[in-house]
């Protein structure tokens, strides 16, 4: 029966080793930033490398994180790249990329970004051979699967921050409408970390009681309404946020590090983060968010949901329309 649940990641067989402490964060606008502090007050690394083409503003970006050690457990922090000082890293954090611009969709972003990433994959894959690559910029999905051909990385290694912060929205807003603790709902967005993603209705529950107790047509239109209004709150939350302060950052950057916590402590923790399908529901070759066991080898698992009939159309639909996009792109 669990073997059924939890399908093993082929690439994933690999020697354990040491609890990784090195890591390096490429971008550092304003959510390589976010991943920067949250990591370290949260003391993820023994040393962290930032790296950016600005050099100045960098610099400068470092000083004030170090002076602020004083209050941290000890981080050896650096200005860098992976050329030099990011040698052998453990973990790569990618969040460089253009900003998506007001009104604009993730994907409509994939061109100006995938130019970005043929840089920066080189030295990656030169001086951080054996590294686990997290990518958070976005079309995240679109650029996790770039990464992973452009690498040759095995596909337990290349993991994109995917629906994690998607499904944490998710957690939130049903929390709020409970008037509960969100730690204590268990609900995932899958697919696309964007305009197609898909809310598993059929699965979310609090405390094993399911929020749709039969299926999606046996709730009235209110009870309907409501629920559709909290999925449009979740996907349209980038959009509200970008048009309200110009940029998402902080809890993205709270999400970036709950999927490196969970590979530096191996911790073995089920995340909605972006990877390869090899088959699941009939999908292949293209990489999108489902909920996913993670550890120090990467993506261990995958968790085989109980999808309803149209949850799984709309899966299917999110994945033929990134791979619609990926076969219009060149890399």
């Amino acid at each position: 029966m669990f073997e059924q649940i939890l399908i093993p990641n082929p690439s994933a067989n690999i020697p354990s080793s040491l609890r990784p402490r090195k890591g390096v964060i490429i971008g550092l606008g304003q959510v390589g930033l976010a991943c920067a502090y949250s990591m370290l007050i949260q003391d993820c690394f023994d040393e962290l490398i930032l790296q950016d083409i600005a050099q100045e503003k960098l610099e400068g970006e470092i000083m004030d994180l170090s002076h602020g050690m004083p209050f941290l457990p000890p981080t050896d922090l650096k200005a860098g790249t992976v050329a030099d000082v990011g040698q052998n890293a453990d973990i790569v954090i990618i969040t460089a990329g253009v900003a998506q611009r007001d009104g604009e969709t993730r994907l409509s972003l994939v061109e100006r970004n995938i130019n970005i990433y043929k840089n920066i994959l080189k030295d990656v894959v030169k001086y951080c051979p054996d590294a686990i690559i997290l990518v958070v910029s976005n079309p995240v999905d679109i650029l996790t699967y770039v990464t992973l051909k452009i690498t040759g990385f095995p596909s337990s290694r290349v993991i994109g921050s995917g629906t994690v912060l998607d499904s944490a929205r998710f957690r939130a807003l049903i929390a709020q409408e409970m008037g509960i603790d969100a730690r204590s709902v268990h609900a995932y967005i899958i697919g696309e970390h964007g305009d197609s993603e898909v809310p598993i209705w059929s699965c979310a529950n609090i405390a094993g009681v399911k929020i749709v107790p039969n299926d999606w047509d046996s709730l009235i239109e209110t009870e309907q309404n409501k629920l559709s209004s909290i999925f449009s709150h979740v996907k349209n939350a980038a959009y509200e946020i970008i048009q309200r302060k110009g940029y998402t950052s902080y809890a993205i950057g709270l999400a970036t590090t709950d999927i490196v916590k969970a590979i530096l402590y191996s911790q073995e923790r089920i995340l909605t983060v972006s990877g390869l399908m090899n088959g699941l529901y009939g999908i292949e070759d293209i990489c999108l968010s489902i909920p996913r066991v993670i550890n120090e080898r990467g993506i261990l698992k995958t968790v085989n949901l109980n999808l309803s009939v149209e949850e799984e159309k709309l899966l299917v639909r999110s994945a033929t329309i990134l791979k619609e996009i990926v076969n219009q792109v060149s890399f």
